[in-house]
């Protein structure tokens, strides 16, 4: 482990002192190849048993999604769990209160949400320290992060969190590289691209490419793409997750500075203790979220809008619904009649490929 930290080391050392230009992209291009397979060889739990995810790590998975609670220690993670779920989270006024990973539940707008507070992350979490691995790791099986801050203490903690998931995989409010990665028998390394580039040319991508061995290949760019952007697709393992950043103890500061953080995107300041803007915050993890409510209508009866079938936004066919509610629902499936946004006629029939929308009623006609 330590050998491998000092590699870590060694290289982020070389690229601090490494001026950028385009002299250098190819080499920084390299060093960034072999700094991502070092952090993964690193954070993969080895298969001697030195990977055992730890008590209260284990947390099954319930309900519609999952929301984790990322922070330095002692920014009120714990407090806001109580508030929002109920849940009770030791809160104290030193740090690292929480040593493990404590889940809640927050019912809202009909569904489930459950909300982790992880132990407070520390520096270097990323290559191993402290319990930084296990945060992490179930921070990567959320829907959404949020990442509590002190609105008192300095706003370089937020790059410091940041700086943490990434090294781990987690890309936040970022959007998966729009570039195309194939490998492939022969023919060597193929690189088009429809835009002009300002950070990769062919020796880069050759380059990077031979530091995983990969000798054929077509790489297609549809945008101005970076090393770090082809490494992610390369590697194969990166998460695109959107996140709040949630500014604690707004009662602590002048309202001037209040103003410009409330201007700041993906910014939701908030008193976890005197229970302020805590609807704001609700509202802006479901809209984070992008849930998708579809109310069920059984023959000759009224739709039921106490308890909706909660879908994803990428997963919200009428077929999606049908396997949501019972698994043998599609082999008597005919077809749907659906009222509501995603459809012209009020009902409409529809098939299993039609695409839902936020608060359709959806009734299924089974074969007879």
């Amino acid at each position: 482990m330590a050998t491998v930290m000092q590699k870590i080391k060694d290289i982020e050392d070389e690229m601090a002192r490494t001026q950028k230009n385009k002299a250098t992209a190819h080499h920084l291009g390299l060093l960034k190849a072999k700094l991502a397979k070092l952090r993964r060889e690193l954070l993969t739990p080895s298969s001697k048993g030195g990977g055992a995810a730890g008590e209260g790590f284990d947390v099954t998975k319930s309900g519609d999604a999952r929301v984790g609670l990322v922070g330095f220690p002692s920014v009120g993670k714990s407090t806001l769990l109580n508030k929002l779920t109920g849940t009770f989270s030791e809160v104290a006024s030193y740090e690292f209160t929480t040593l493990t990973c404590i889940p809640g539940v927050i019912m809202y707008r009909g569904a489930k949400i459950q909300l982790l507070d992880l132990p407070g992350i520390i520096e270097g979490a990323k290559d191993g320290k402290g319990r930084g691995r296990q945060v992490i790791s179930t921070a990567r099986t959320c829907n959404c992060i949020l990442i509590v801050l002190d609105a008192i203490k300095p706003i370089t903690h937020k790059r410091l969190i940041e700086k943490e998931l990434e090294g781990f995989g987690i890309r936040l409010n970022k959007e998966p590289p729009n570039l195309t990665f194939r490998k492939k028998d022969k023919g060597g390394i193929n690189f088009t691209s429809t835009v002009t580039n300002t950070h990769l040319d062919v020796e880069t991508v050759k380059a990077i490419c031979s530091e995983y061995r990969i000798h054929n290949a077509d790489i297609t760019l549809r945008y101005d793409a970076t090393a770090d952007d082809l490494i992610d697709v390369i590697e194969g393992s990166r998460i695109y997750m959107p996140c709040i950043y949630v500014v604690n103890k707004i009662d602590q500061i002048t309202l001037e500075e209040l103003e410009i953080l409330d201007k700041l995107p993906h910014y939701c300041p908030i008193s976890a203790h005197l229970e302020w803007n805590l609807d704001g915050l609700l509202d802006k993890i479901w809209e984070y979220l992008d849930l998708t409510r579809i109310y069920t209508k059984p023959k000759g009866m009224n739709p039921d809008y106490e308890d909706p079938v909660i879908l994803s936004s990428k997963k919200r066919t009428v077929e999606d619904f049908c396997n949501r509610v019972h698994k043998d629902m599609l082999k008597q499936f005919k077809y749907a009649l659906v009222w509501g946004s995603s459809v012209k006629h009020k009902p409409q029939r529809v098939g299993k490929d039609h695409e839902l929308e936020d608060e359709d009623v959806v009734q299924i006609i089974k074969k007879v």
